[in-house]
């Protein structure tokens, strides 16, 4: 079982999975921190590195950035003070070419993927939490009517203003975003099996019963 600064736990869950709350969860357990790819990405171009504005070429050809490029950012990341024990990664890797450019960019560092936690949740149920989310323009508040008490007449709980359900949280989009979502992370997460690095956690439970098994994942994943 790899250890140290370059060894990684990914966290996994499709779109609705409950991956933010868990994550936070997690590397409050784990005691490292929260490393979210695109937030990187934003990170690099809001600060005009070399790295940010070379990837900003990509994106604005609208083409995915390679993952030599991500995996740059990445390593920079975890050699700060605070990824001294790793990070909990999440957004990548989210195909089979990124997977294995992780592997060599963490193992050329004597690092490695120390355990996947991955959070299963039944399609129909991704597709109910994320079509009963609104939102407010006004406050930029975000609600989900199957997990909050909102205001009968639709009206922003925490400003009163009207609640809104976009476009892209209409039931058939969502399916979509979820699916291919699914398709995407099946080669990644058989790959990960075969390594036996992947802990599988019932994320249809209600929040604490998750954070337990949460918990119980990270235990059996902890080095020796």
């Amino acid at each position: 079982m790899t250890s140290g600064r370059f060894s990684v736990t990914l966290m996994m869950g499709a779109p609705g999975a409950g991956k933010g709350t868990q994550a936070v969860f997690a590397c409050e357990a784990l005691g490292v921190p929260h490393v979210a790819t695109g937030d990187l990405l934003r990170d690099h171009q809001r600060h005009g590195t070399v790295l940010g504005t070379t990837a900003r070429v990509y994106m604005d050809r609208g083409d995915l950035v390679p993952d030599d490029l991500v995996m740059g950012m990445l390593i920079e990341r975890l050699q700060q003070s605070d990824a001294a024990n790793g990070a909990l990664l999440d957004g990548f890797p989210r195909t089979l070419s990124q997977a294995r450019a992780l592997d060599d960019g963490l193992g050329a560092h004597g690092g490695g993927v120390r355990a996947v936690v991955y959070l299963d949740v039944p399609t129909d149920v991704l597709v109910r939490r994320l079509s009963g989310r609104r939102a407010c323009a006004n406050c930029e508040g975000t609600f989900n009517v199957d997990l909050q008490h909102l205001p009968a007449d639709g009206s922003c709980p925490a400003c009163g203003d009207q609640l809104v359900h976009r476009r892209d949280d209409e039931p058939s989009v969502v399916a979509h975003r979820v699916q291919v979502y699914l398709q995407e992370t099946a080669p990644v997460l058989e790959y990960y099996r075969e390594k036996r690095l992947v802990r599988e956690v019932d994320g249809s439970r209600p929040v604490d019963e998750i954070k337990s098994g949460v918990l119980q994942a990270l235990k059996q994943a902890a080095p020796p």
